[in-house]
Formats: C-alpha cells, sequence, structure tokens
C-alpha cells in the first residue's frame, strides 16, 4: 500500500477530479459521506452532542459537509468554525452556504473567543487543519488544541490530527490533537508510523473516496505500507520433489560465555521460518547447550571457550547471520572483520556486529553488497551518527543505505526497511515484542529466508511481516507482558498458516 506526500495527495485529487469530469465539491461529498456513514454505522441515531471544528480549508469543508449530514440524520450538533484566516477555499465556502441553507448556524472561533464548553461525553470531529500545514498554528489556536484535548472527550481527527504537519515533526508538541481516531482518506500518512509523529493518534483507518485507481496505481512513492496483499506475492511454494538442499544451509555466527542463548533462538527461527540446514558457529562454551536446546542444527565451536578468536567454516553458507551475542573482545572484533574479507554469502548482521561496524568503519566496505543491517534505534545512531528529529533520522539511514549499497531494517514499533532510496513500512508486531531476544529471532528468520533463495530485500520484507504476525499471534494467546522471544518462534507457523490461509471451501492443488 502506498504512502502518498501530501504534494501526490493534492495531485491526485486534481487528477481524479480532471479525469472523471467532476466538480471538487463532489470529491469533498465523497470525503464527507464516507465520514458520516463510519460515524452512522457506529452511532446508530444516539443521543449524544457530536462538536465539529472546522478550519477554513478544505479540511474544514469536509467538517461543514459532515456536519450537514450529520444534521439531517437527526444528530444534535454543535459547529464551530476555527477562523484562523481571512483566505477560505472556495469549496470550504460552499459548503457553508449549503449548511445555512438548512438553517444551521455555526459558532465562529476568534482570538479573542471564550472556549467552548466540551462535556467527556460528547464526541469532537476535529477538521481544524489538514495535510497541507506548512506553518505552526497561531497561539490561539494552539489553546483551543489544548482546550479539546483537556475535555477527555473521544477525538475523531479528519485525514491527520490538526496541528500535526505531513512532512516533519510538530513545532509545538501541546499544539496537536491527540485523536482517539483518525479517519484518512485513501492513504495513510508517514506521520502515523514514526516515534516522534504517531504518538498523537491512538487508532487509524482509511476512507474509499474514490480517487482515480490508475493514478494510485502508476504514482511512484518513496514509502510503501506492508500489508498482507503486498506480502503474499513475495512467497515462495514449498515444492513435493525436494529435500533439505533445496531449502538452504544456513550459518548463524555469535555467542560468547552468557550468551549463547541469542545464537539458540536465532538458529531454532532460522529452522522454522524454513531453511534446509543450519549450522552455528560459536566459542566452545556454546557446544553442549546448543546440542542439546537445538538438536535440529550443527554446531561449530571456536578454539577459545568463552568468546569467538577466528570463524573458519568448511563448506559454503547459502546465507550468514552473524553478531547475536558476539561480544566485543579485540579477538572476536578481529575475527569479525578477518570474516568479513574472505566472505561472499549474503549476510545479515545484528547486535555485536553492528557495533563493531560502529567502532571500526573501515570494515563496512568488505560488507558484501545488499546485506541486510538491522539496528534498533541506538544501534542505528551509533551507524549513521545523531538526528534532530525522526525525518532527518530517515534522511541520514537512506543515505547510509544507498551509499553502503545495503539494507537498513530499523526496528521499531513500525520496522522501517530502506533499500535504494525507498522505505517499506512494517503493520505487524506489537510492545509485547519489546523483549529480550525478539531482535535475535528476526536476525534468524531473515537469514532462513536467504537460504532458501529469497533476494535480500525480499527475505528483509517478508521476514519483519511474518517476524511481526508471528508475534501479534503470540500476544493474543499470552499478552503482551508476557510474550517472549521463544514464543514468536512457536507461533511463527501459526504465522504462516494465517498468512496463507485460504476459504474452506477452496481445494488447494497438489504442488
Amino acid at each position: 500500500m502506498k504512502i502518498f506526500t501530501a504534494e501526490q495527495i493534492y495531485k491526485a485529487d486534481k487528477f481524479t477530479i480532471a479525469k472523471q469530469q467532476i466538480p471538487s465539491d463532489a470529491l469533498m461529498e465523497r470525503a464527507a459521506t464516507q465520514l458520516f456513514e463510519w460515524m452512522h454505522s457506529r452511532l446508530q441515531g444516539a443521543e449524544v452532542t457530536i462538536q465539529l471544528f472546522c478550519g477554513i480549508g478544505n479540511n474544514g469543508g469536509d467538517g461543514i459537509a459532515l456536519a450537514r449530514l450529520l444534521k439531517e440524520a437527526g444528530y444534535n450538533i454543535k459547529v464551530h468554525v476555527v477562523n484562523y484566516s481571512e483566505k477560505r477555499s472556495k469549496d470550504f465556502l460552499l459548503n457553508l452556504e449549503r449548511l445555512k441553507d438548512r438553517k444551521i448556524w455555526p459558532e465562529f472561533l476568534n482570538d479573542d473567543c471564550v472556549m467552548p464548553e466540551i462535556a467527556p461525553n460528547d464526541i469532537v470531529v476535529d477538521a481544524i487543519f489538514g495535510i497541507g500545514l506548512n506553518r505552526a498554528p497561531s497561539e490561539w489556536v494552539g489553546k483551543l488544541i489544548l482546550h479539546i484535548n483537556a475535555s477527555q472527550a473521544f477525538v475523531l481527527a479528519v485525514d491527520i490530527p490538526s496541528g500535526l504537519p505531513g512532512n516533519r515533526i510538530p513545532w509545538n508538541t501541546d499544539h496537536v490533537i491527540r485523536a482517539s481516531y483518525v479517519l484518512s482518506f485513501q492513504v495513510p500518512k508517514l506521520v502515523f508510523f514514526l516515534p516522534e509523529t504517531g504518538v498523537y493518534q491512538n487508532q487509524w483507518e482509511l476512507l474509499d473516496i474514490g480517487l482515480d485507481a490508475e493514478f494510485m496505481h502508476t504514482e511512484e512513492t518513496e514509502y510503501e505500507f506492508l500489508v498482507k496483499p503486498d506480502v503474499l506475492p513475495i512467497y515462495r511454494p514449498r515444492l513435493k520433489f525436494s529435500h533439505k538442499g533445496t531449502y538452504g544451509h544456513a550459518l548463524i555466527v555469535g555467542g560468547s560465555y552468557g550468551k549463547i542463548g541469542a545464537v539458540q533462538m536465532a538458529g531454532n527461527a532460522c529452522l522454522t521460518v524454513g531453511s534446509g540446514l543450519v549450522t552455528a558457529y560459536v566459542p566452545e562454551c556454546g557446544y553442549h547447550s546448543l546440542q542439546t536446546a537445538l538438536p535440529e542444527a550443527m554446531v561449530l565451536t571456536d578454539e577459545e571457550d568463552e568468546y569467538i578468536s577466528k570463524i573458519e567454516v568448511p563448506f559454503h553458507p547459502d546465507a550468514i547471520g552473524i553478531g547475536m551475542g558476539l561480544g566485543t573482545h579485540e579477538k572476536s572484533v578481529k575475527a569479525f572483520g578477518e570474516f568479513l574479507k574472505n566472505n561472499d554469502a549474503p549476510m545479515v548482521i545484528d547486535a555485536d556486529g553492528l557495533n563493531i561496524l560502529a567502532k571500526h568503519p573501515e570494515f563496512v566496505k568488505h560488507v558484501p553488497k545488499q546485506s541486510v543491517l538491522t539496528p534498533h534505534p541506538k544501534e542505528l545512531e551509533r551507524l549513521v551518527g545523531e538526528w534532530k528529529d525522526d525525518f532527518d533520522k530517515l534522511e541520514k539511514a537512506k543515505a547510509f543505505s544507498k551509499e553502503n549499497q545495503c539494507i537498513l531494517v530499523i526496528k521499531g514499533a513500525h520496522s522501517l526497511i530502506l533499500s535504494d532510496g525507498k522505505g517499506y513500512v512494517n503493520s505487524t508486531g506489537n510492545p509485547g515484542m519489546a523483549t529480550a531476544g525478539s531482535g535475535d529471532v528476526l536476525t534468524g528468520m531473515i537469514t532462513g529466508l536467504m537460504a532458501q533463495g529469497y533476494l535480500p530485500l525480499q527475505a528483509a520484507v517478508f521476514g519483519v511481516y511474518l517476524h511481526g504476525l508471528a508475534g501479534d499471534i503470540g500476544a493474543s494467546k499470552m499478552s503482551y507482558d508476557a510474550l517472549k522471544a521463544t514464543g514468536i518462534i512457536e507461533n511463527i507457523g501459526n504465522a504462516y498458516m494465517e498468512l496463507f490461509k485460504r476459504p474452506e471451501a477452496e481445494v488447494v492443488p497438489e504442488s
């Protein structure tokens, strides 16, 4: 699912109006109708006061048109026009006249107005500012937003929470609507998914307002939101006449004294996601625990007991996952650097592997092209440097990815995959996955997919989505609080089943 910028959405509006030969207010009417139907299907005529706060641009026009439809359906409404400028869009003015024609008189709010009373059991519709906001709200509008946020009412934002710009962090974090729910038109907005801007809505949902399908399909975007239809085509079905060698031999390298579990989880996830063979390379201290905990894997050990001092394997792996629990002993650092120079297999680098790269940037040039790096925010900062905000972080990360021809998986609430200047935002996952070992599991899954022949970007996209889905299924069984990384592994199979669930009546042909 594509994520459009504000400029692209305006372009889509104009294209749709021209191609469908409709006036611009007809598109506004579609938007208002979709908003009304969403609300009406849930309220069913309930006796509740709906207070609509409408700006004087097109977002406000949507709110004014919605007010008319709500009133015609018998709802008790109060309409407030937030009069923050002398400029008004023509479609706002048109809908304002339609409202007045029905003897509905809005209250105009100005910089010297008394704040309207809002009861906690009211519903507030926020239609003050839209996606085109390009400067900080006036101080008095900011105070109105603070007043709405303090009301404890359910706040439904139209398209985007007011005060939140579409392409940067807010100017004043207090002057942004804290929306209970956002009804966004046609496509999601990037700000929904970033830590500094995603906090302004609890939930969001898309409304289809009939923007031209051909334009939506052909327009190139910088970011995409990964949902099931985007991920399904990546899947490579297993063949009837195949064997373990068909699905690759993965190598998992890492571990040190007290941190062998990281390798065990990565290796287990690698096998569970479908890798045909997995060999773990660990220090001597990990031999017995790995052979016991993960009997399906083969184990090679270093000559050192507590850390890795060299990495020598007697086969050429199809994919390598490296770094989890590795530590930063000077001999381990040297071994990692030498291994990079002599290896050409695709890699997934995590944890201490990333920390070593950050401390030894000269190693980066030896990382095989299109390798996948999976940093959490602090590891990313060590790699790319400090950033001033989430948008600056994305620009720095994209530059690093492009310069080093690697794929970055930035782990978070919405893990984000960056490759060759394009970003993919994940839709699965939950707060229960913020637990020790979750990243080791992800590394193992991506490595296992790459070993099976998935291209690195495909493995990253599919692996991140499946990892989050397994976490969602696990959390649904045991809660966010009780979910462990091993619980994610236990639900990889269930995630596959959920992803490829078919209607009961459909017969699946034999491969």
